[in-house]
């Protein structure tokens, strides 16, 4: 089943926030990519898979970065919250 957009930034923030909760900052690489186990992963489905997910979480945020401007205010919220380099 695909996931939707919502379900994506969801995952990925849940990633971001994984990774500024050990290291602190959110100046990621961008070739790091953050695993989650999955007790970690939000919204998981019933029947769906149990096994680690792995998140290219650097890629994803230098993308986010570059298409700041269209963010809708919430989601650029959430990355501010956790010390997001625009």
């Amino acid at each position: 089943m695909k996931q939707t957009q919502d379900a994506k930034w969801a995952l990925n923030l849940t990633a971001a926030r994984q990774f500024h909760a050990r290291e602190g900052h959110l100046r990621v690489p961008r070739k790091h990519v953050e695993h989650l186990g999955k007790g970690e992963r939000p919204g998981r489905r019933q029947g769906g898979s149990d096994g680690p997910v792995v998140v290219k979480l650097g890629t994803w945020l230098d993308n986010v970065r570059k298409r700041a401007a269209k963010l809708p205010e919430q989601r650029r919220a959430d990355l501010d919250q956790l010390g997001m380099r625009w």
